[in-house]
């Protein structure tokens, strides 16, 4: 348990220092329109000199309320915001209120079948910067800056109080360094876990490294996705690349694919993808289906398939963000084009594509363009293409906020037109 965390929990957020903010007309005009954040180049003064976890109170030129949230001098996003319009406390009541308004939103996606969901998405749930995720009976808060660390006892001790979890875990972002005991993976409150959790999603069982695992110890925004693979699934021949642990996998076997072929450029995703097939073996479609897996890059792996004539009924393409920042983009949409190509040479005439995007500089409309143009090049069309995005339990609420789209097309291939380009595949 961190140190920190013993004592008297305080009972408002007030309790920390505030700092009076003035903003730009043009900044002020986005607050009140309901954007979460306040930049720091929108920012004219601040009195007094305020510090990491600060509540800022913003006003405008004739001294009015106009919102209040948590500074951070350190970040380009100096204020994000959790309050505005007319002024109020923010105690445990307005934190428990958050709370269980984010709770009852998700009331239809946890249930007996779904054990691991998003509690609360950050700034969506009016909550910036701040993740809680469940694994059945384990909470993992994860900040996007170090402002909440201030506050996290009264966060802890109101989750608690709602929803008596064995433990809390603190995930910190990469842009969040570790203050004294607070680091990547640390009890909140509880015991710390001696292996993976254990969670239900759609029935299915799987397992999140809460400690060190990706995100939060799982990929729940694809939860949806995985669920629509499942239900196309029946008697397909299917590959998964960049499985990760193999959520689009078993989902695959569960809804009755013939065969899944997960390949992962790393080892321990491999490893944990057939842990999940070997926990899912009590079901008859999986316990059916066969399982192969490769650990290589996928561009690698992918020519490999084609030269050795492997062709499949559905293709899964769900890579890393291409593009953390907005001079990556093109780079990206090229790597996504090129990923279509690589795809379409191991896809039947016909079978489906399924090629999801995660980088926040990539829109929707840019990631069908860069497929349509993928299967263009490879002498055939998307047929009645579907995009996608974030789980129920993600919503978005804001355009920065967006940051998954996945495409799903049946692709057709064009009589009598030779392809523009050949082959290729994306570094993982």
């Amino acid at each position: 348990m961190l140190a920190w965390h013993a004592g008297t929990v305080p009972d408002s957020l007030t309790t920390a220092p505030r700092v009076a903010v003035r903003v730009t007309n043009d900044a002020l005009r986005h607050v009140r329109a309901g954007h979460p954040w306040i930049f720091d180049a929108s920012v004219t003064r601040v009195r007094p000199d305020g510090e990491v976890g600060d509540l800022a109170v913003v006003f405008d030129d004739r001294r009015r309320f106009v919102a209040i949230g948590l500074f951070d001098p350190t970040s380009p996003i100096r204020v994000r915001l959790l309050h505005r319009g007319a002024p109020t406390t923010l105690d445990r009541t307005w934190l428990s209120q958050r709370l269980a308004d984010a709770a009852q939103r998700r009331s239809s996606v946890s249930s007996r079948r779904t054990t691991g969901y998003r509690w609360v998405h950050g700034e969506n749930d009016g909550l910036g910067g701040l993740i809680v995720d469940r694994y059945g009976d384990t909470v993992v808060l994860k900040v996007y800056t170090p402002a909440w660390l201030p506050h996290l006892r009264l966060i802890a001790d109101v989750i608690g109080a709602q929803a008596q979890p064995t433990r809390i875990v603190l995930r910190l972002a990469r842009n969040v360094a570790s203050v004294g005991d607070a680091h990547d993976g640390a009890v909140v409150t509880g015991t710390k876990a001696d292996s993976p959790v254990e969670f239900l999603e759609g029935g299915l069982r799987f397992e999140a490294d809460v400690h060190g695992g990706p995100k939060t110890g799982w990929f729940l925004d694809q939860r949806d996705n995985r669920a629509r693979v499942r239900a196309r699934s029946a008697g397909r021949s299917v590959l998964d690349v960049f499985c990760s642990g193999g959520g689009f996998s078993v989902n695959a076997a569960a809804g009755g694919a013939r065969s899944v072929h997960s390949v992962d450029i790393a080892a321990p995703a491999i490893a944990a993808t057939r842990r999940h097939f070997e926990l899912n073996v009590d079901r008859a479609n999986v316990a059916r289906c066969r399982h192969d897996a490769t650990v290589g890059d996928a561009r690698q792996v992918m020519a490999d398939l084609a030269r050795g004539g492997a062709m499949f009924d559905m293709v899964i393409l769900d890579p890393p963000a291409f593009a953390s920042r907005a001079a990556q983009a093109a780079g990206a949409i090229a790597a996504y084009t090129e990923l279509t190509r690589a795809a379409i040479r191991l896809l039947e005439d016909g079978g489906t594509l399924v090629q999801a995007s995660c980088s926040t500089h990539v829109t929707s409309p840019e990631l069908l363009a860069a497929v349509r143009d993928g299967a263009a090049d490879s002498g055939a069309m998307l047929v009645e293409p579907t995009v996608t995005t974030h789980a129920a339990d993600h919503p978005v609420g804001f355009r920065e906020g967006e940051y998954l789209a996945a495409v799903f097309a049946r692709v057709e291939r064009l009589r009598g037109v030779r392809r523009r380009v050949s082959g290729g595949g994306a570094r993982r």
